[in-house]
C-alpha cells in the first residue's frame, strides 16, 4: 500500500482519465482545430477546462466511504468507453446505454476481442488495483470540509477563467461544434446514463393508450390477404446494387420487374432500440419519445384488433417492445437447426421454416413480421454462410481495425447479397401462395451502417450528427397481380423521399384496415403523392 492524500488522489485521478480515456475526443477537437498556431493553445484550454470539470465532479464523492468504489466503477466503464469510441468512433449517449441494457448475449459477444480485454485490463482492472492499494489520507472534519470547498472554487475558477481568456473561441466552440462534447469521457457517458435512468425508473408512466379499436376491415380483394414484411438490420441504401451501387449486391432481385425498389427512404433512429419502435408507431420521427411509444399500440396491435392473423418471427435481439401483445411471437435465433445455424447463431434462411405450415392453418388476412439479422456488425462475415462470400478478402474478425476497409466492405456487402437471396425466397415463397392469397413483400431496414467513412463505424450516431449512411437505408416491395392497382403509381413515385414515418399508416392501407387513426395522407398504396 501507498500513502497518499485524498486531494492528490482526485487531481490524479482526474488527469489520468484525462491523458488515457479521452484519445477519439482529442482527435475529434483536432478535425475541428488542427493543431497549429493558436489551435495549439486553444485545445490545451480545452483538455484543462474537462480536466478541471472532472476533479469538480470527483470532489463531489471525495469521501473515505466513496472514493474508492466510485473511482473503481468510473476506471471500469471508462475502460469499455475508451476502447468503443477509439475503436469504433461512436458516441455514448443515453439511447446507446439503452441498446445495451436490451442487447442479447449473442450480439454482446461480437464486441469481445483481445483488444477490448487489453483496454480492460490496462485502463480498468491495473487503476482499480492501484485504488484499492492506496491509503488515502483524510484529516479532521473541519480541515476537509475547507479543502473540499477550495477545490470546489478552484476547479471552477479554472474553467471560468479559461473560457473568459479565450471567449471568442469558446463561443464558436459552444454553438458551432456542440457534438465535440459527446466523445468526453467519463462526463458525457455518466451524463446518458442519468438520462436514461431518469426517462425509464424517474419518469412517471404514462397511462396506455389503445389505438384503432374502431377498426373495420373492408377489403378490396377477392382472395384473403398474404403480406410479409420484412424488417432489415443495418442495411444501408448505398450498397444496394438496386439503388446503384456497382457492386452485384442484388443479382436476384434485380431480375424483379414486379419489384419497387425505393431508393430514397430515411430511418427514424440510427439504432434498433429507436427505429423499430418508432417505424410500427403512430409517431413521427420529430415526436418519437420510447416512453410515450411504448405507451400506445402499434400498428400490428391495430391489426391485432381487425382480427388479422399475425405472426412475428424474430432472429434478431428482440421486437423492442413492439410485438408484446400479440399471440404468435417466435424467437428463432438461438435454435439449433443444422440446415441454418451454426456457430451459436443462426442464418436468416431460418425465417422461413414453418411460415408456410402457419399459413396453411390459418383463414383470413395474415400478416406476417420476419426481423433479420441481416448485416449486424461488427461481425459482418458471420451474418451469411460461407458460400455467399462472393466479395473476398472478407474481414473475419470482430475486431475491425484488424482489417483493411476493402476487407470490410465485402464482408458487409456479402451480407447484402445474402440479404437479396433471402428476400428473393420470400417472393418465390408468396408467388407459391398466389393462388390462394393475395400476396405482397414490404421490406425495409432499420437503419444505415458506417463502414469507415471519416473514420466512423456502425452505427447509433445521434441522429442530427450521423452520416447519411447511417439513416438511408434500403427499402423495397414485390406486389403480386392482386395488387397490380399499386404497381404502376407506386414505380413513379420510387424516387420520392420517403420515411419510416410512412411504415405505419402504407401497413393499414395494404392490409385494408379502416380506422380514425390511419392517415392517408402517409400511406403510399392510397396517396397519389405530388
Amino acid at each position: 500500500m501507498f500513502k497518499i492524500k485524498n486531494t492528490t488522489f482526485v487531481y490524479l485521478s482526474a488527469l489520468m482519465l484525462v491523458l488515457f480515456y479521452n484519445i477519439t475526443f482529442f482527435e475529434q477537437v483536432a478535425k475541428v482545430y488542427p493543431l497549429k498556431g493558436m489551435n495549439i493553445l486553444y485545445v490545451f484550454s480545452i483538455g484543462l477546462v474537462l480536466y478541471a470539470l472532472i476533479v469538480f465532479l470527483l470532489n463531489l464523492v471525495n469521501t473515505k466511504y466513496t472514493i474508492k468504489p466510485v473511482l473503481i466503477i468510473v476506471f471500469l466503464i471508462s475502460s469499455a468507453v475508451a476502447y468503443t469510441m477509439d475503436t469504433f468512433h461512436v458516441v455514448i449517449n443515453d439511447i446507446m446505454i439503452q441498446n445495451v441494457m436490451e442487447t442479447d448475449i449473442g450480439e454482446a459477444s461480437d464486441l469481445l476481442t483481445l483488444k477490448v480485454v487489453i483496454y480492460f485490463l490496462v485502463l480498468g482492472v491495473l487503476p482499480s488495483i492501484l485504488v484499492i492499494l492506496a491509503k488515502v489520507e483524510y484529516g479532521s472534519f473541519k480541515k476537509e470540509l475547507i479543502s473540499r470547498i477550495k477545490v470546489f472554487v478552484l476547479s471552477l475558477l479554472v474553467i471560468f477563467l479559461t473560457i473568459l481568456a479565450f471567449s471568442k473561441f469558446y463561443t464558436s466552440f459552444f454553438r458551432e461544434h456542440k457534438p465535440l462534447r459527446y466523445y468526453t469521457n467519463p462526463t458525457y457517458y455518466i451524463y446518458s446514463i442519468g438520462k436514461y435512468i431518469h426517462r425509464k425508473y424517474i419518469l412517471k408512466p404514462i397511462p396506455f393508450k389503445h389505438l384503432g379499436l374502431d377498426v373495420k376491415i373492408q377489403s378490396t380483394t377477392k382472395k384473403p390477404k398474404l403480406v410479409i414484411m420484412v424488417v432489415g438490420e443495418a442495411a444501408r441504401a448505398a450498397d444496394f446494387e438496386l439503388n446503384g451501387y456497382k457492386r452485384d449486391t442484388n443479382p436476384n432481385l434485380i431480375k424483379l420487374k414486379d419489384l419497387i425498389n425505393f431508393g430514397n427512404v430515411y430511418s427514424c433512429g440510427t439504432e434498433t432500440a429507436v427505429s423499430v419502435p418508432c417505424m410500427f408507431s403512430r409517431l413521427s420521427r420529430s415526436d418519437y419519445k420510447d416512453a410515450k411509444a411504448k405507451a400506445m399500440d402499434t400498428v400490428i396491435d391495430i391489426l391485432d384488433h381487425a382480427k388479422v392473423n399475425l405472426l412475428w418471427k424474430d432472429n434478431n435481439s428482440d421486437s423492442k417492445g413492439v410485438a408484446t401483445r400479440i399471440k404468435n411471437y417466435i424467437d428463432v435465433k438461438n435454435l439449433k437447426d443444422p440446415k441454418y445455424c451454426e456457430n451459436g447463431e443462426c442464418y436468416d434462411m431460418i425465417l422461413l421454416k414453418g411460415v408456410q405450415e402457419f399459413v396453411d392453418s390459418h383463414k383470413g388476412d395474415i400478416f406476417i413480421v420476419l426481423h433479420q439479422k441481416g448485416s449486424h456488425g461488427p461481425a459482418y462475415y458471420k451474418r451469411v454462410p460461407k458460400s455467399f462470400y462472393k466479395f473476398k478478402p472478407v474481414c473475419k474478425s470482430n475486431q475491425l481495425e484488424k482489417c483493411t476497409k476493402k476487407e470490410i466492405k465485402n464482408a458487409y456487402d456479402n451480407t447484402i447479397l445474402y440479404t437479396d437471396y433471402f428476400l428473393s425466397q420470400v417472393i418465390n415463397f408468396l408467388k407459391k401462395n398466389s393462388k390462394t392469397h393475395a400476396t405482397a413483400m414490404l421490406y425495409m431496414a432499420d437503419h444505415g451502417e458506417s463502414l469507415g467513412e471519416n473514420g466512423i463505424y456502425l452505427h447509433s450516431m445521434p441522429y442530427f450528427i450521423a452520416p447519411d449512411y447511417q439513416k438511408h437505408i434500403g427499402a423495397m416491395m414485390w406486389l403480386s397481380n392482386d395488387f397490380k392497382k399499386y404497381r404502376n403509381e407506386l414505380k413513379k413515385r420510387k424516387d420520392e423521399e420517403f420515411s419510416q414515418d410512412n411504415l405505419f399508416d402504407s401497413i393499414l392501407g395494404i392490409m385494408d384496415v379502416k380506422t380514425k387513426v390511419y392517415d392517408k395522407k402517409l400511406d403510399i398504396f392510397h396517396n397519389e403523392g405530388k
